[in-house]
Order: C-alpha cells, then structure tokens, then sequence
C-alpha cells in the first residue's frame, strides 16, 4: 500500500492478510434466548452494549461457559472492531482489556479483526466506520428505514474501507481519540451528577428515608436541621398509597400546567423553528442535533414554544415509547412533533422535582403504550390520569435548592460534549480524505481538548 490515500474492499484486505474474515453472531439454532442467561458467565453483547465506542461487559447479559463452547463462530476479543448490521444499523465499539478471554457476539454484531497493524490502525478502522460517508454508505445497502434493515456479512465483505498510509491513520486516531476521551469524561461527570439527583429524590420522595427516621426517633442523615424539619414524622394513606402527613396525591393533568402533544410539522431544509422528535430522546437527555426544521408561516406554533424544564415523553412505537428526557436549556426557538408529549410543571410543583419524578416513572410509563405492533400510542388521557405525589412547598424549595446546582451543572457540561461531537463528526471525514493536514488536526485537537 502507498502513501497516498487508496480505497480497499473489505474483500481485498481479507487477500492482502490485513484484517481476518469478519464474523457476527450467526449462532444457528443454538442462539441464546433469555432463560438461558446466567449472572457470571461469558459476556453475551448486543448492539445496546455497544456504548460511546465501547463495550459494557460488565452491565451486558451472560451466557454459560459450557453455551458459550457449543457455538461455532462470534467469538470477539480485544482489539477487535464491532459493527452492528441489524434493526440499530452502523453502532460501533472497540474491544478494550477485558477479564474475559472473549466476548459472545450477537447475530446483529459483527466484528473485524486487524492482523497486520503497520497497514491498519485498528482504532482508525473503528473511527472510519464512525465517519459519516461510511455512515450514510452502510445505512443505504442495509436498507435503513425498512423494518428489517440488514448487510450480511457476504455483502459487508463489498465495503469500500478508504486507507491513507499508517502514520496518517495513527494521527487520526490519536486525534479523534483526544476528543472521545474528552467527551466520555464529560458523560461520565454528567451520570455521576444525574445519579446523586437521582438518589436524592428517591431517598426523600419514594422512600421517605428523612420522614422513616423521624418515625424511629432517629436524626435524619445527611441534611441540616432546619431541612429536617420540614419533613413530617409520620404516614398516611392516600388513595391505596401511604403518603407523609400533610403531602397529597394529585392528577398529573391538575397539577402540569402543560400536558399536550406537539404538532405535525410543515418540514423545510433551512430557517424556521427546531423539531424536536422521538430522535432526540434518549439516554435522559435532548440530543438537538437530530432535530429538524418548521416552517412557522405554514402552520403556527403559538403557544407550543418549548421551555427549560419540559419534559418530552417519547409517545409512539415500540422501543421508543416512553422514553423521557427534560430540557436543561434551550439553544433557540424550538418545538416538539407529534410523536412527543410536552409536560410542563404547575406553580405547586417545581421544574427539578418534575424531571426527576418522571425519570423514576419511565418503565411505568412504557408499559403504558396501546394499540397494535408497529402502532403502540401513549395517550394524552392516560399521561393524565397517572397520581403523583405532591411535596410542601418548602421540601420542594429545599430539594431546588441542592438539585439546581447540578442541573446547572449537568447543562453546561452536556453543551460541551454536544459541541465536541459536532466538531469531531465534521473532523473525522475530512481527515479521512487528506482535506485537512496533521499539524492542523493536532493543533485544533489540543487546543478543543483544553477548553
């Protein structure tokens, strides 16, 4: 291979000895269901296991040693590069240090292994298959928007992989890394804050741990005094469910001041108003660069102008519906489709206890959906009608109080990875191509890294 930047099929890297046949999954008949999972085993990975280019082998499902040994193929291990080719098209992971001598790999995974490093980085492979072009490629011969979007791996051995010389693919990759790390970092301090939000909501309202203590003649554990006594010491019940003293149970309808599904928007390319759609939910958080545009002139939005605080609730299709996520801000005029329901706290409920209460509601909300496969709806009526415990007005001015801050938090540093992504994913292409030089990319790397 020269110097210069050439494109390979995947088949003629196989020839050359660069990469190994690639293999998925294909188990046969011995395909492992769910009884067969097991809690220690050999890691059982999905494509949902396949999490910001990483493999989570310790939250995926196992499979025995004795299973995993009756299979004849889908055996991964470090340093392999996984594709998934089927239904979640195009996810990519690579293989790190693992415990494991080998990962089991799904039907719907594939992966590709390097066997001669100084033609091919295998962490530029990884980026390369993440490069829009490959993306957009990949997509259209798995016939993405289809229900069965699929590439096998006879037709993934057609792939055009574009190769520039091995120091400009360990450049790349150790520039792109710069910025994964970065962005992973950032994920990670917005879990650990999202979690302690999390934990304290449940400690106070699902578990009523300061109002138990009272209960007991016991000091509640982790606030100050004057918070302590704001919490009741004792329990009653209210509707079929036991409440604190003077907190109540209401209707989400009485108690938002908004609850509607957005509107059916009237898309163009450029201008107008930001769509948010089912897209854009996931993980907890609004990913607003999946969005799309309205055009206000042709269908108004009076009235329907999101907020920070609302809560977008996911109300069509199976896997998506009720998925929630809450706006930390709002970077300009947007909407939500009509495949979203907006839910807006009242003036006896506070932004921060609404989104976190709806957090623990998801898998209630879930399995909420009505209708047939394909047409699963959540209605309006039913988001309602769903009870919801209704704090004093000085505990929700105290859980304010310490979860604002790290809704502050969380804001900020989601921004920063939004905006590390979109720099990365206009990066990756161009460095792929030759268009931008190395001290460029190393410069601009180092000093996005820093900020």
């Amino acid at each position: 291979m020269s110097s210069e930047v050439r494109t390979f099929t995947v088949e003629e890297l196989i020839k050359a000895g660069v990469v190994a046949p690639p293999m998925d999954g294909n188990h046969g008949e011995i395909h492992p269901k769910a009884a067969d999972f097991v809690k220690v085993g050999v890691p059982f990975i999905m494509a949902s296991d396949m999490k910001n280019g990483r493999v989570d082998s310790r939250a995926c499902a196992f499979i025995s040693e004795a299973q995993a040994s009756s299979l004849r193929k889908g055996f991964a291990k470090e340093g392999d590069v996984l594709l998934s080719h089927k239904a979640t098209l195009g996810r990519t992971a690579i293989v790190e240090s693992t415990v494991h001598k080998y990962l089991v790999l799904t039907p719907q995974v594939t992966y590709y292994r390097v066997l001669d490093p100084t033609k091919l980085d295998n962490r530029y492979l990884k980026y390369y298959f993440d490069s829009a072009p490959f993306q957009q490629t990949f997509a259209a011969w798995a016939g993405a928007g289809s229900t069965r979007a699929y590439i096998g791996i006879t037709a993934q051995r057609k792939l055009p992989i574009v190769l520039p010389s091995i120091s400009v693919q360990n450049a790349v990759a150790t520039a792109i890394g710069a910025l994964d790390d970065r962005i992973n970092l950032l994920r990670e301090t917005i879990t650990t804050l999202e979690a302690i939000a999390q934990a304290l909501f449940k400690s106070w309202f699902v578990d009523f741990d300061p109002v138990r203590a009272k209960m007991e003649g016991r000091i509640p554990q982790g606030m100050d005094e004057a918070t302590a006594a704001l919490f009741p010491d004792g329990l009653e019940e209210r509707q079929a469910r036991e409440v604190p003293h003077g907190w109540y149970v209401e209707k989400f309808e009485v108690m938002c001041s908004y609850l509607n599904r957005g509107l059916s928007p009237k898309y163009v390319d450029e201008g107008g108003v930001l769509v948010l759609n089912q897209k854009c939910v996931r993980d907890f958080a609004v990913d607003f660069t999946k969005g799309r545009r309205h055009d206000p002139a042709q269908r108004k939005i009076d009235g329907r102008e999101l907020i920070v605080g609302d809560v977008l609730v996911n109300s069509t299709g199976v896997g998506t519906l009720g998925r929630v996520a809450q706006l930390l801000h709002v970077p300009e005029r947007c909407i939500a489709d009509s495949h979203v329901t907006v839910i807006r706290a009242g003036p006896l409920l506070t932004w921060s206890y609404l989104g976190q209460l709806l957090k623990q509601m998801q898998p209630e909300i879930e399995a909420m959906g009505e209708g047939s496969t394909g047409q699963t709806e959540l209605s309006r009526s039913k988001l309602g009608d769903l009870p919801i415990l209704v704090p004093s007005p000085e505990v929700l001015a105290r859980f304010d109080a310490a979860v604002l801050p790290l809704k502050q938090r969380v804001s900020i540093q989601t921004q920063q990875a939004q905006t590390l992504v979109a720099l990365r994913d206009t990066l990756l292409p161009r460095l792929i191509s030759g268009q931008l030089r190395l001290p460029e990319v190393r410069r601009a790397s180092t000093e996005v890294v820093a900020v």
